[in-house]
């Protein structure tokens, strides 16, 4: 039985379902560079979605051409994008606490700020297959960062606010989606996670 008020969770992909390798990445590429590392992630973020590769709107060179240009970094695309997807490394953890919410009954889904990449993660990691939902941004035209996604993400499921849970890495999207009326947890932690979501659901999972 699902818990009478959540009837979904929705899980972002970097630095919950896997690994943060964009942010590692990029801290990684501007170390070995001699670059600014505590601003490029940032540089990163906005990059990705100046140059509208998040958003369908753009693709991979425009967004590497813009952060090479804002930023100094060097490298070719596929050298960079290389050095970015290799740290996107999938918590089986996740992957088993999704299967344990499905089999209560909840449906869970990604809910992320993507590009083409997610598909290419998914060729190697195959975990599309275990969420009953995949929102990418940029086959959305729309990312967290405008909060009417979420009303959009919620009205797809065919539920109330109320009854959806996001779970994000970005405090940000945490509070735009609390904004909109849904339940949401920050994530900073594997255990600090699992306590939010016990607490949520009213169920256990650490076992």
């Amino acid at each position: 039985m699902t818990n009478a008020e959540i009837h979904a969770v929705l899980f972002d992909y970097g630095g919950v379902i896997a690994e943060e390798g964009f942010y590692h990445g990029l801290i990684s590429l501007a170390e070995e560079q001699a670059l600014d590392a505590k601003t490029m992630p940032q540089q990163g973020m906005d990059a990705v979605y100046d140059s509208g590769f998040v958003l369908g709107r753009g693709n991979v060179n425009d967004f590497w051409s813009l952060l090479r240009q804002r930023t100094g970094l060097e490298g070719d695309d596929e050298l960079l994008t290389e050095r970015v997807l290799e740290g996107f490394q999938i918590r089986i953890w996740v992957i088993e606490l999704v299967r344990k919410l499905r089999a209560k009954g909840y449906l869970a889904g990604i809910l992320s700020d993507q590009t083409p990449w997610l598909d290419e993660l998914d060729k190697v990691d195959h975990f599309y297959q275990e969420f009953d939902h995949v929102f990418n941004s940029y086959y959305r035209g729309k990312g967290k960062r405008d909060a009417s996604l979420f009303t959009d993400v919620v009205t797809e499921l065919g539920l109330e606010p109320a009854q959806v849970l996001l779970v994000d890495d970005n405090e940000d999207n945490v509070q735009r989606a609390k904004q909109m009326g849904l339940n949401a947890i920050h994530y900073t932690s594997h255990s600090d996670f699992i306590l939010a979501l016990e607490r949520v659901l009213a169920e256990e999972f650490s076992h």
